[in-house]
């Protein structure tokens, strides 16, 4: 178990600061190796059990592996083993001295393109794996566009397998120039690259001195010091209730408390507050959590809120700033991956879940189909099908109080779900209001 970790096994990201929990992705075509990465990661961190090592070393041998394959310690599912390809988001957590990571492992078949959205939608970093002999493919390019539009401010691009081109320089050069010349069309603020070999442990958690030529640091390292303490969003508070607390007892007869998950913002003791849609002026009275009182809560502290007047505060409502909150609409423009068999049409109608607060929606036009290879915008598309991203104009039964995606990532964020089958059938990035 990880140091840090509770009694699942799980890191609780609510004790931790804002900097000291770094969520990444890693993402790629299949077989670049993003499970053995990991596996390579979590093996040389020293964060296995021995029973698991033994698991995987048993494993191996009777499938006729002459190495121990490390990516049976996230490929969980017997048809991921089966396969040899990762279908389902696998999530690992480990810590080192400096840091606590939460891994999420996601598939790079096209087949599983909204898996590897629903994986990498909360990540503060990507990692972009690209096989070192052949260089940058369509997924590669796909990947990191779906990074660039969930706005994960960090792409890492590990060139991996450098074994298998006997560690050269040029093959590895020509690969970061391919890539770089085509991510200047993506909004992506830190963008950095790496070479590995993660069967043999090549440059991931200490330097290799196969590759004496590259002058970067090992992969972890990367990990254990990228910045991301500026890429929370401190500056605009939002505080979307999920609950209402009133104690049916004697002893706490006149308390109400307003729990939920701090969205952005930094929230204290004293704090003039709005309280939206009613726009209900008031102060924050205290702020408390399961292990007692805080003097202030951030994201992703998840707090109870007590304020010094009695206002009248359901689920979906919101507590943030007079002079700084979102914007209430109805009529609402987004980019959506879609992830259902039946295809987006215009005119359809699904529920939509934004933070805490639920309404209907109908798609009042489809703008265009985005092919995400090329960044080609089809606008005579009249459909979305699978795994497929186009930008919607939604009309909702009741107004959202929403922010732009790339201003704030959580209150920016939707789904779409079939009120039929209660599936969730889309993913969407607010642009903002009707344009």
């Amino acid at each position: 178990m990880a140091p840090g970790a509770g009694g699942n096994g799980r890191l609780d990201s609510s004790i931790y600061g804002p900097s000291d929990l770094l969520r990444f992705a890693t993402a790629g075509s299949v077989d670049d190796g993003k499970s053995t990465l990991i596996g390579r990661l979590l093996y040389d961190s020293k964060q296995i059990f021995e029973d698991q090592i033994e698991a995987v070393e048993r494993t191996s041998h009777e499938r006729g592996d002459d190495y121990v394959d490390l990516a049976l310690l996230t490929d969980g599912l017997r048809a991921e083993r089966e396969q040899g390809i990762t279908i389902d988001v696998a999530y690992r957590y480990f810590a080192t001295p400096r840091r606590k990571f939460i891994i999420a492992d996601t598939p790079g078949h096209i087949q599983y393109t909204r898996n590897m959205v629903t994986g990498a939608s909360t990540s503060d970093l990507s990692i972009i794996l690209i096989d070192a002999r052949k260089g940058v493919v369509e997924q590669s390019r796909r990947h990191a566009f779906i990074a660039s539009l969930l706005r994960i401010p960090h792409l890492l691009v590990a060139v991996n397998k450098m074994d298998l081109v006997d560690y050269d320089e040029a093959v590895y050069e020509q690969i970061v120039h391919d890539f770089s010349s085509w991510a200047t069309k993506l909004d992506v603020p830190d963008i950095s690259f790496v070479p590995i070999s993660a069967l043999h442990g090549e440059n991931v958690v200490t330097r290799s001195e196969k590759m004496e030529w590259d002058e970067g640091a090992s992969l972890l390292y990367r990990l254990e010091h990228v910045h991301i303490g500026s890429d929370r969003n401190l500056i605009d508070n939002r505080f979307p209730v999920q609950w209402v607390i009133r104690p049916k007892s004697d002893q706490y007869h006149d308390y109400r408390g307003y729990a939920g998950q701090v969205a952005s913002g930094v929230f204290k003791e004293g704090d003039d507050v709005i309280v939206l849609p009613s726009e209900r002026k008031t102060r924050i009275k205290r702020i408390e959590t399961y292990d007692g009182p805080l003097e202030e809560a951030y994201p992703p502290l998840s707090v109870t809120m007590l304020l010094e007047d009695d206002v009248d505060i359901s689920r979906g409502d919101f507590i943030c700033r007079a002079h700084n909150h979102p914007t209430p609409t109805r009529d609402v423009e987004a980019m959506v991956c879609w992830m259902s068999d039946k295809e987006l049409q215009a005119g359809g109608r699904y529920a939509i879940k934004h933070t805490t607060r639920s309404a209907r929606a109908v798609v009042q036009d489809l703008r265009y189909r985005i092919d995400v290879n090329t960044l080609h915008r089809h606008e005579e598309a009249a459909t979305l099908g699978l795994n497929e991203i186009g930008r919607l104009h939604l009309r909702t039964s009741a107004p959202l109080l929403i922010d732009e995606y790339k201003q704030n990532r959580m209150t920016g964020a939707f789904i779409l779900i079939d009120e039929g089958t209660n599936d969730t059938v889309g993913a969407g990035m607010i642009l903002g209001t009707e344009q």
